[in-house]
């Protein structure tokens, strides 16, 4: 691994290696390659997704960046004042984020959207590693089941006592949180099973808890 956090190179899933490789000779210009996190280098709260979307994050090479995911995601952070812009359109947009970061459970487009359970697996020794390293962060918010598990398991804590649920507060000790939501995915938002108050409400308990601990 060239990087405990981030590898660009990485090829340790093959079946989501050769899928980036084709989407890139699909789609010329796209990034098709591992997504590296992006905000705050000294974060107080971290954002988790599921996995880049084949005409976002794997287009431009930034999480919720270029498609209907990050839409919901970057206004609200906007209306929360920790990000510069309400629309992420490209890596190089100028867009900052301040006090957060975000990053996804997978970095690499996985078929379908459906990384397999070997696959988030793999891939979590990055999301332990960035855990470890920035340890700034106080508060984890999950966006989906995937993301919830997968910081759990990068924490070395049982799934069982930790259950998945939209606006759950977990203690994980050593003055850390997590926080779920349904993912801000164009399915959840246009079946209103995630309005933007839901979606608001937790990511502004998300700041709040992160500068009061």
């Amino acid at each position: 691994m060239a990087d405990a956090l981030f590898d660009p190179q990485c090829r340790r899933c093959p079946r989501l290696a050769t899928f980036c490789e084709s989407t890139g000779e699909r789609y010329p210009g796209y990034h098709a390659a591992p997504v590296a996190a992006f905000g705050d280098a000294a974060p107080r709260w971290l954002i988790v997704g599921l996995a880049p979307g084949l005409h976002g994050a794997n287009r431009t090479g930034r999480p919720f960046t270029g498609d209907h995911a990050g839409i919901l995601l970057y206004d609200t952070l906007h209306a929360l004042g920790v990000s510069s812009a309400a629309v992420s359109v490209s890596r190089d947009d100028g867009l900052q984020l301040t006090g957060v970061r975000i990053t996804n459970a997978v970095k690499c487009l996985p078929p379908a959207n459906k990384p397999t359970p070997a696959e988030i697996r793999t891939c979590n020794a990055f999301l332990r590693a960035e855990l470890a390293a920035h340890d700034t962060v106080r508060v984890v918010v999950a966006l989906g089941r995937i993301a919830h598990d997968a910081v759990l398991d990068a924490l070395a804590l049982p799934r069982g006592k930790f259950r998945f649920a939209h606006a759950a507060r977990h203690a994980l000790g050593s003055d850390r949180w997590l926080l779920d939501s349904y993912h801000c995915s164009r399915y959840n938002t246009q079946t209103r099973r995630l309005t933007p108050e839901m979606f608001r409400e937790v990511l502004a308990q998300a700041r709040d808890l992160s500068r009061t601990h």
